[in-house]
């Protein structure tokens, strides 16, 4: 799981042998943008709870 985390973040490449499909690349593409969006809002909630 945490390999696969760093690898959607950019801090760790791809497996060259892992299979590649259009359909795995959407899904690879999709949950990059929700962690990306989930750690955005996280950011949110912490500046306003510390902002108050």
């Amino acid at each position: 799981m945490w390999e696969q985390l760093l690898t959607y973040l950019y801090i760790k490449k791809r497996d060259p042998n892992a299979p590649s499909n259009l359909n795995i690349k959407f899904m690879h593409g999709m949950n990059r943008m929700s962690i990306f969006m989930f750690i955005i809002a996280i950011l949110v909630m912490l500046v306003r709870l510390f902002r108050h």
